[in-house]
């Protein structure tokens, strides 16, 4: 910032098994999201390692990294990021786009993960034709699309009512039992609470670890 230099994370380290559910707490400015974003390869730290299935990702490319973001990697979004204009089917077929899958094999696979996620009856439907939940899932469902081992969800239910939010989270633990790994940001404990194991962050550092 400037000629001020300000370190999101201070020497953070943490390991996440396969098939695991965990969240990532804390207040604002603890370092949340940097790490989220290291985690799911959009950035790569500026010292220390981050191991990807035992590959040192800091000194891979950027197409490596755009590969392994699209292959092993399905984000999910506190505001959805989906294209208001386009219908809930083309949205969720987008990830495979950039892979070369064939239309034909996109559109029964995108209808596959509505399907997976409640919606197969809205696949006609725009965003703006949809409610917060229903964003959510179609969210979810275009994170499923090219089967990754890993979904990180940053602040999933921060723009949902607590009873939509339990819906989301449950589909969550769904997609854990079926085997994905799950990381999650969230600030609210409820909502962490969902996960086997919370890891608490302040001030760049991990505070503490709970088991659930």
């Amino acid at each position: 910032m400037g000629e001020v230099e300000v370190s999101a994370l201070q020497g953070v380290s943490v390991r996440v098994e396969d098939g695991e559910f965990v969240s990532i707490m804390g207040p604002s400015g603890s370092g949340k999201s940097t790490l989220m974003n290291i985690i799911g390869c959009l950035d790569v730290p500026t010292s220390g390692t981050y191991e990807l299935d035992n590959i040192a990702v800091g000194g891979l490319s950027d197409n490596r990294l755009a590969e392994i973001r699209n292959k092993k990697i399905g984000f999910v979004f506190q505001t959805f990021n989906l294209l208001a204009r386009e219908e809930a089917l083309h949205n969720v077929e987008l990830p495979m786009v950039y892979s070369d899958v064939p239309e034909k094999k996109r559109r029964e696979i995108a209808r596959q993960m509505l399907k997976a996620v409640g919606l197969e009856k809205r696949a006609k439907h725009r965003p703006t034709e949809m409610s917060g939940g229903e964003r959510q899932r179609v969210a979810i469902a275009r994170a499923l699309v090219n089967s990754p081992s890993i979904i990180l969800a940053d602040e999933p239910t921060g723009n949902l009512d607590s009873r939509t939010g339990t819906e989301i989270m449950e589909i969550f633990q769904k997609l854990n039992a079926d085997g994905i790994t799950i990381i999650l940001v969230t600030h609210e404990r409820e909502i962490g609470e969902y996960s086997q194991r919370i890891i608490n962050l302040r001030d760049g550092l991990v505070e503490g670890e709970e088991g659930l």
